[in-house]
């Protein structure tokens, strides 16, 4: 199983993030929904929890039970739909009883509880065995979570799924998420002098209303400070451009270590 003693060889402060899913709600390219795994010496989390990451957690080797911290960024199926398979195997087969905390928009226990009642009718009323925290990410306020500190900003999205990106300090690192949303201001102060922006690039010069296209993106480069950005939920418009792209594009399974 990956964990943080499987990297123990580099600084305390190392950060390792694993791709578990890169894709978009339609499976594009064959890819997993979005989710993403990081390992630090004090916390491993995931951003953004879509329906297909317990494969995706399974694929790669990642014990869901090792898991502190869930971060969402909104409220959509393919970023949090895979919460409910997770606690449900916990229900039946892991057995899990470290606390689990899931942090994200406005009424996410009550939409994951939702969830739970539609995927496994019954199972929200079944005791998980372990502590289960939800709290809910205030706009432009920075909390601590875990060993982490984690920062919402508004994003333009569906409204209903109260959409943010996130701006997250683990150790001495810092990690952007633009998670779904139309190009705005938030994203230069999220990412600002981050290590890596892991950014969305939806379309690749279709202007959308609720998605970033390449071409956007590229446009407002010069006004990130971010060190790294890394391109995920590409649909097939990128996906048939990546080998050109001036950007990285994220892999299904790919491994990044700040």
């Amino acid at each position: 199983m990956f964990t943080a003693q499987d990297h123990g060889t580099g600084p305390m402060d190392t950060v390792t993030i694993r791709f578990l899913g890169t894709g978009d709600a339609f499976g594009s390219g064959g890819r997993l929904q979005t989710c993403i795994f990081v390992n630090t010496a004090e916390t491993r989390f995931l951003i953004d929890c879509g329906t297909s990451s317990l494969i995706g957690m399974k694929r790669y080797g990642v014990d869901p039970s090792s898991i502190d911290v869930i971060l969402l960024s909104h409220l959509h199926g393919d970023h949090f739909g895979g919460i409910p398979f997770i606690i449900r195997e916990s229900q039946i087969l892991a057995q899990r009883t470290a606390p689990l905390i899931i942090a994200g928009p406005a009424g996410l226990k009550i939409r994951i509880e939702e969830a739970m009642g539609v995927y496994f009718p019954g199972s929200s009323n079944i005791a998980t065995g372990f502590p289960l925290e939800f709290i809910e990410l205030p706009d432009n306020q920075d909390l601590s979570i875990d060993s982490l500190h984690v920062t919402a900003y508004p994003a333009i999205h569906t409204p209903a799924t109260n959409p943010h990106s996130l701006r997250i300090r683990c150790n001495s690192r810092v990690i952007a998420y633009s998670g779904d949303t139309r190009w705005n201001d938030n994203l230069i102060e999220a990412s600002s002098m981050a290590d890596l922006f892991i950014c969305e690039a939806f379309e690749y010069d279709k202007a959308m209303d609720n998605h970033i296209d390449y071409r956007t993106l590229m446009q407002n480069r010069w006004n990130l400070s971010c060190k790294r950005i890394v391109l995920t939920h590409m649909n097939d418009s990128v996906l048939r451009r990546k080998d050109s792209l001036e950007l990285e594009c994220a892999e299904d399974g790919m491994i990044i270590t700040l």
